[in-house]
């Protein structure tokens, strides 16, 4: 069975998180990936948190999976000449540099449009292209903190906080992959690229939008709540045995069906049907008591023997699996969703897969490239250059 899309051309110009991710999504589900690199170095993502100098950092390696790899310097007048040679034999370009970067290498969507009219250029930023924050710099955490996702973040009375999963990095990269496919669709119909931008702001407001949800209900800025579920009781996370710092679950209630059963799990039957909890508006005025009610009982479970018992009963239960879980959770393996693979420098790692699962369209994990590890494939076939060609570029610091 060919892969989705087993056709789509894309020349990868990303760097560290937000760009990669996107790209490596594309390339999950069956795009030829050629990422472009710089000759000396390479995507500044190799040696973010590095253990050994020369080996490509583990950071890398889980951005980059099933891509190829080509150097080229592009600030150099032959190495845009070379790029630009390459641009029609491509559908989409994905760069994420600073704003005007692309500009002043004379690489900007216009320029590069004249060469591929039919070329999808997606471009990620900070804050956009345009509007007053555009100029500035951003990263995850910024992105998150300007997005509203730090504000709704944390304990009543604390500080906002950061999320742990990179929203502002990863999640920008999925909605520009989103947009991506779109415009291919659309290129389908009309022959047509398109730009392609999403602003790592907009891309958490997007993911915060249901958050907001209090604001319309109050007419003031949402509060931090913790792990609790405005007017759901019992829904928050409870503490397992053996009381370690990853040891509990979360679980909640949607219906009275739910809640019965919560209760016959946890040998309670004795409160189906009392007035103080037999409904959300009544469990919610009796918060505190239904809150310790749970406790008192997951304490005696360790959490992955409380998520089955009370998963299998109904209840929506999830256990906090901690990295070390999640890399050896069978469920995530029979999913394929954590695969062990063969990275030349890194025999047996083991990473997160893809998420997306289509059924005439299985997805493969390759290992991320080493650095210009394709360019006699990749320009020996769209370019037609030989090794001696190659030899001289490389002598040049071309390649």
């Amino acid at each position: 069975m060919s892969q989705a899309l087993a056709k789509v051309k894309i020349l990868d110009l990303t760097q560290f998180e937000a760009g990669t991710s996107c790209t490596e999504m594309l390339a999950w589900l069956g795009a030829d990936v050629v990422k472009v690199e710089s000759p000396t170095g390479g995507d500044q993502g190799r040696r973010a948190f590095a253990e050994k100098p020369g080996q490509d950092s583990v950071y890398f390696l889980l951005l980059n999976a099933n891509k190829r790899s080509i150097t080229l310097n592009l600030k150099s007048e032959e190495g845009r000449a070379l790029f630009k040679r390459l641009v029609p034999h491509f559908d989409v370009l994905v760069e994420n540099f600073s704003l005007g970067t692309m500009e002043s290498l004379e690489l900007g969507y216009d320029v590069l449009r004249s060469l591929n009219p039919r070329l999808i250029y997606a471009t990620i930023k900070g804050f956009g292209t345009y509007g007053p924050y555009a100029p500035y710099k951003s990263f995850d955490m910024i992105a998150q903190a300007a997005g509203g996702a730090m504000s709704v973040t944390g304990l009543p009375g604390s500080p906002p906080v950061k999320p742990g999963p990179t929203i502002g990095d990863t999640g920008t990269g999925l909605h520009c992959a989103i947009g991506i496919l779109a415009a291919y669709i659309h290129r389908l119909e009309t022959g047509l690229g398109q730009k392609v931008e999403v602003s790592m702001q907009d891309a958490v407001v997007n993911l915060t939008r249901v958050a907001m949800l209090g604001h319309y209900l109050t007419g003031k800025p949402v509060e931090r709540r913790g792990s609790r579920i405005l007017g759901m009781a019992p829904g928050d996370i409870y503490p397992c045995a053996p009381g370690g710092p990853n040891d509990y679950v979360y679980l909640t209630v949607s219906s009275e069906e739910m809640w019965e059963n919560l209760l016959r799990v946890m040998g309670r039957e004795d409160l189906i049907g009392d007035e103080r909890y037999s409904s959300p508006a009544a469990r919610s005025r009796h918060a505190e008591e239904v809150h310790s009610l749970v406790a008192s009982w997951t304490r005696t479970k360790d959490k992955f023997t409380a998520m089955k018992l009370v998963g299998e009963a109904g209840v929506p239960c999830g256990a906090v699996l901690d990295t070390g879980d999640i890399l050896a959770n069978e469920h995530l393996r029979q999913r394929g969703m954590i695969v062990t693979i063969d990275h030349p420098q890194r025999p047996g790692f083991t990473m997160p897969g893809c998420p997306v699962k289509l059924s005439e369209s299985p997805t493969t994990v390759q290992p991320a490239p080493l650095l210009g590890q394709h360019n006699a494939e990749v320009y020996g076939a769209l370019l037609g250059l030989t090794a001696a060609d190659l030899a001289a570029f490389r002598e040049r610091g071309v390649i």
